[in-house]
């Protein structure tokens, strides 16, 4: 049995260890490739020669031109393309850990429809400005807080919350957001401002800055390690609450700790991004697939799978029809289409097995 467990663990670290490597070819790759192509070895050439203490080390960094469309275009853009990808990821994990359901993420429970509509109220009236320099940040953060709350309370009935239950008050929330979000576009003062608000709300990595990057980061970083110090909760919840409760687990306190960390990442990847849908129901549920569904691999697991993910299909966004440039959102739906229908078509898509 040791011997089985060691045999595990080692083939996990290895997984890691490729998929870290496939990450950062995926990256090199992303930053090569555009209108002007970029050899790889300049790419990280330029990389390095903007870190304090190596700079004074690198040679043949390129032009000036390729310095700039390197740094200051293509490298902040793949690398908030693989934060929100790992974000997106491990919140589709934590909720599907959540409900016990493997078709459960931000996008289907409304948590993402929540952060659009106060997100669309900042970018085209100017919301809530008295949050300060994050408002966009915080605005969409409140909003999928809200939207999470709204969900458990219309799914609770008689004190007691069911996995589908949660499901269809999710999907229902999503739709009522999603109409509401809809309305106050249709109320923008110009057309500038609807098609922003259309575009953003598509998706889209479009404009990506390097101070875009410090909020997300921080807060994707904290909540992944937060679940990671919380995975043999989320697995005891995997075997039903009343298991849960049996291990030691609180489960109203832990259900309100893990609804406002996946709110909190849900805001703030959106607020960068737009609603972005699909890619917490897949990755998670790809990773369980090559891994178990203990949440100590799916977590870091989930992580690698959503950026490298994100990464790409940012590229198909930029390449498709370049020079016009497709929103991310209609990308990671004509991949997470297919993949949500064969879940459906399973005989079962819940962890209990019983798809309830």
């Amino acid at each position: 049995m040791n011997g089985r467990h060691q045999a595990k663990r080692g083939w996990f670290v290895v997984q890691l260890f490729v998929w870290t490597a496939v990450l950062i070819a995926s990256m090199t790759i992303a930053i090569m490739l555009g209108p002007v192509r970029i050899h790889p070895e300049q790419v990280w050439n330029i990389a390095f020669s903007h870190i304090p203490f190596l700079n004074g080390w690198i040679e043949g960094a390129g032009t000036k031109a390729q310095e700039h469309i390197v740094w200051n275009i293509r490298f902040p853009r793949v690398l908030l393309g693989g934060i929100i990808g790992a974000g997106l990821a491990v919140t589709g994990a934590a909720i599907q850990a959540l409900t016990r359901n493997s078709l459960a993420d931000p996008y289907i429970l409304g948590v993402s429809s929540g952060a659009s509509v106060a997100a669309t109220l900042v970018i085209i009236f100017g919301a809530f400005r008295f949050l300060g320099t994050h408002t966009l940040s915080l605005s969409a953060f409140i909003g999928s807080l809200l939207a999470m709350i709204l969900v458990f309370i219309l799914a609770k009935v008689g004190g007691e919350i069911s996995t589908s239950r949660l499901l269809l008050s999710g999907i229902v929330t999503s739709m009522m957001l999603s109409a509401a979000t809809n309305f106050i576009v249709t109320l923008a003062p110009n057309a500038d401002g609807i098609r922003s608000a259309m575009y953003w709300m598509m998706g889209s990595l479009t404009g990506s800055k390097w101070e875009h990057l410090t909020v997300p980061a921080l807060i994707v970083a904290s909540g992944t390690t937060v679940l990671l110090f919380l995975h043999r909760s989320l697995n005891s919840l995997l075997m039903g609450e009343e298991a849960a409760v049996t291990l030691g687990v609180n489960i109203a306190a832990f259900r309100i700790l893990l609804v406002v960390i996946t709110a909190l990442m849900t805001g703030a990847i959106v607020s960068v991004s737009g609603s972005i849908g699909f890619v917490g129901l897949m990755i998670p549920h790809i990773a369980r697939m090559m891994t178990g569904p203990d949440h100590r691999r799916v977590l870091p697991l989930s992580m690698l799978l959503g950026a490298i993910f994100m990464i790409w299909a940012d590229v198909a966004a930029r390449l498709v029809l370049a020079p016009e440039e497709l929103p991310i959102g209609i990308v990671t739906a004509l991949c997470g289409g297919p993949f949500f229908i064969w879940l459906l078509r399973r005989s079962t898509y819940s962890f209990g097995g019983n798809g309830k």
